[in-house]
């Protein structure tokens, strides 16, 4: 008579573990949540001075918050910022991929956004006086301003993305228990975080955010969504002002 063979104990999967402390995520949150309803009403009427005051002050705010997550890393010592960041370049190959794979998918997105700003109605006459009034002042004019805006749009894809699909979408993750959930509640916080677009605006960076945390799901990386952030980021406002500027001389008065 044989033995019968036990069954293989199947043990439960573990969620997924919080990469800092709760506590430290939920100031965090509440610091991007007060932040963008103190710049809900848009920076209307900046000059050269307040421009570029305004381009310091984020980048260092920016960063910031990444040695405030470094940090809330370090307490629980669960993974690193590298950790978080994802993936290596070991040779010039794996660089080229992720700017591939960043180059197409900045052209999907993109063309996410545009559906979903028509289906808004985001062209009409109205709403680009409501951007003219909102983010008009605050794009680049002169040399020493582009060059700052590129400065702050390689910090924002840089840090962003660390803030976003690397710190919170891992945090939200671990708390539904979900990766699609954690991928839709860091894509609601970036969106909430950019009061200054307009409801509006919120919505289109809202699905611009869960894009990008399906493409760093799907990477295990935030390399390629860093590429594709930055450059989005410094070619909208290299482009918006002239858009701005040349719609303003049609629209009615």
């Amino acid at each position: 008579m044989e033995t019968p063979v036990p069954a293989p104990v199947v043990q439960p999967q573990a969620s997924p573990p919080y990469v800092a402390p709760w506590w430290h995520t939920a100031l965090l949150v509440l610091f991007l949540l007060v932040f963008s309803a103190l710049g809900s009403g848009g920076h209307p009427g900046l000059d050269h001075t307040l421009r570029m005051k305004l381009y310091i002050s984020t980048i260092v705010m920016e960063w910031l918050m990444v040695l405030y997550i470094v940090w809330g890393l370090h307490l629980t010592q669960r993974t690193t910022l590298g950790g978080l960041i994802g993936g290596r370049w070991k040779n010039p190959e794996d660089f080229l991929l992720d700017v591939a794979i960043a180059v197409g998918f900045w052209i999907v997105a993109a063309l996410v956004l545009v559906a979903i700003g028509l289906a808004l109605g985001l062209a009409s006459t109205a709403h680009l006086k409501d951007v003219q009034h909102r983010i008009g002042s605050i794009l680049p004019e002169t040399r020493n301003e582009i060059l700052a805006w590129i400065l702050l749009s390689s910090t924002a894809g840089f840090c962003e993305e660390i803030i976003y699909r690397g710190y919170l979408q891992n945090q939200c993750g671990a708390l539904l228990k979900s990766a699609i959930g954690g991928i839709a509640l860091q894509a609601l916080l970036f969106g909430a975080s950019h009061g200054y677009e307009g409801w509006q605006g919120m919505v289109q960076i809202t699905a611009f955010g869960a894009l990008f945390g399906v493409l760093a799901h799907w990477r295990k990386s935030l390399r390629p969504g860093m590429i594709a952030h930055l450059s989005h980021d410094t070619l909208q406002g290299l482009t918006a002002r002239w858009i701005i500027n040349h719609a303003a001389k049609a629209l009615p008065k």
